[in-house]
């Protein structure tokens, strides 16, 4: 049993670092892009981006399985000419996490950003930076705490997760079952000593992804 209460947290360790580093990477990438197209487009994409706020977990799934399950918009072109299904799999469970916390990502990202002093980006242009230049060794470094932020609020986000993933992934154990799912189930068989000892596992990662986040970000500078 012991091995298999493991297995769970891991999973749900592996989903949410996994999604965060992806969403992270994702974010950066997304900012710095729109920054440089039309604000009415911007506008309309940053809509799809932060739309997920605004739903229930269970909708922003069950629109993930019209997206992605084999007869989905692009799930059905995955299955067809790739074999690939990402329904019911901990790596849909990645995705789900990932949909989920890309409002969180990229508003943090896009707070640091827009912030930046204009001057910066004026000297660089001046001196004949590249864009890569740019972003190295200007925007990264200004805006690392929000990164971290971001970060760290994303991996508490995505370990809490549970109705897309449910809806995405499902609730299979020794295969998608992260600690959310098992709490769930374990409550409702009526096993309270599962489901309080996931309880208290997960409001010690909670609890440490917090005490992080005010150590960091309570200090002044």
């Amino acid at each position: 049993m012991e091995a298999l209460y493991t297995e769970i947290i891991v999973r749900t360790i592996k989903i949410a670092t996994i999604s965060t580093i992806l969403v992270t990477i994702f974010s950066i990438i997304m900012v710095i892009l729109l920054r440089k197209i039309p604000i009415k487009l911007r506008v309309f994409i940053e809509l799809a981006i932060n739309i997920s706020l605004f739903l229930s977990p269970s909708v922003i799934g069950y629109l993930l399985i019209i997206l992605l399950g084999k007869n989905g918009i692009l799930g059905y072109y995955l299955y067809k000419y790739l074999n690939i299904t990402l329904l019911f799999s901990w790596q849909s469970g990645i995705i789900a996490s990932f949909v989920v916390t890309l409002p969180i990502m990229y508003n943090s990202i896009k707070t640091g950003i827009y912030d930046i002093d204009k001057s910066y980006f004026e000297v660089a242009e001046e001196v004949g930076s590249s864009s890569f230049q740019v972003v190295r060794f200007i925007i990264l470094p200004l805006i690392k705490k929000n990164i971290l932020a971001g970060m760290l609020l994303s991996f508490g986000r995505a370990i809490g997760e549970f109705g897309a993933t449910l809806m995405l992934a499902g609730n299979i154990p020794r295969k998608t079952q992260t600690i959310s799912m098992a709490i769930y189930s374990a409550s409702e068989s009526g096993d309270t000593t599962t489901a309080n000892y996931f309880l208290v596992v997960i409001i010690i990662i909670s609890l440490m992804v917090m005490i992080i986040y005010n150590y960091l970000f309570s200090k002044k500078g």
